[in-house]
């Protein structure tokens, strides 16, 4: 099997660099919501559906990433770098998208934004995409090298939306 190559770089030995860029994100994110609640109360610029469906989207985005943590089990962690000895997952919430953990973080992130009304948090929950989508290439060309499974997998299934992409 030929490993996959990527100009995406590692960012450390196992991608520290793009945990801390996605921290740091998620911390804006955070950030940017309290101060538009902090501004107008819960009292939503958009209207009271806008918030509700801010927090729908929070709870499946974390109830997803919840999910993924646990079919993960032993072979959890933050890094791109796949563990050691970590068995590959296809079951559970992985096995329609390979990074459902990113999806969740992507739909609570965008479901904060809504229930805030913010478009700064909008645009920084694209920042983290852009960034998430990254990460996971980089992921991908790691786990292809490490597990004979893992090409077969990405064919059956899609990086972050069933069926989409």
């Amino acid at each position: 099997m030929t490993p996959m190559t990527t100009r995406i770089p590692s960012l450390g030995p196992r991608g520290e660099g793009w945990v801390v860029a996605q921290l740091l994100l998620l911390a804006v994110i955070g950030a940017l919501g309290l101060a538009e609640f902090a501004g107008h109360g819960l009292a939503n610029p958009w209207g009271a559906p806008a918030a509700a469906a801010g927090f729908i989207l929070i709870g499946v985005g974390l109830g997803l990433a919840g999910r993924a943590t646990s079919d993960l089990r032993s072979a959890f962690s933050p890094f791109p770098k796949p563990l050691a000895d970590a068995p590959l997952v296809e079951s559970g919430a992985f096995r329609w998208i390979r990074h459902p953990i990113y999806t969740g973080l992507i739909l609570a992130s965008a479901g904060w934004g809504l229930a805030a009304g913010s478009i700064w948090v909008l645009a920084a929950t694209l920042a983290l995409a852009l960034v998430l989508d990254a990460k996971s290439r980089r992921e991908e060309a790691w786990l292809l090298a490490t597990h004979p499974g893992y090409a077969a997998y990405r064919r059956r299934s899609r990086r972050f939306v069933p069926l989409v992409y």
